[in-house]
């Protein structure tokens, strides 16, 4: 796992809680390495039914299973379009985090929960009026 030190998670005013950085991030670099654990379908199914559903990531080709992703990847807030990007990675099980712009200090560092950072699709919590 791999997590650039001047990363912290803050609390937010309309979020919860974010993860910002404390140092500028310049675009391409690889913020985190987060090590994943992965969930059949039955047990996602559980997990729909609990506050983990919130945090949690389709897994896997056919998005059949589901995964909780170790580090601060859970905490990153969406938006469209995002400062990063997510990939992942099925053979090694992680999930890497990386700067699709320069990012300045005390900025915070945002996901598109659709995977790419410029996918502009609708998000499951968009008919609750939550989110960016």
């Amino acid at each position: 796992m791999m997590i650039l030190p001047c990363l912290t998670i803050v609390d937010t005013p309309l979020m919860g809680r974010g993860v910002f950085t404390g140092e500028p991030i310049p675009a391409g670099t690889v913020v985190e390495i987060a090590p994943v654990i992965v969930m059949g379908p039955e047990e996602r199914k559980l997990l729909d039914r609990t506050a983990l559903h919130d945090y949690i990531f389709e897994w896997g080709q056919d998005r059949t299973q589901c995964c909780m992703a170790m580090g601060y990847v859970p905490v990153y807030n969406h938006t469209c379009p995002s400062n990063c990007e997510y990939e992942m990675d099925y053979e090694d099980g992680t999930i890497t985090v990386t700067a699709m712009r320069d990012i300045e200090a005390g900025e915070e560092l945002f996901i598109n929960y659709n995977g790419d950072f410029d996918d502009p699709s609708a998000v499951w919590f968009d008919d609750l009026g939550a989110g960016t």
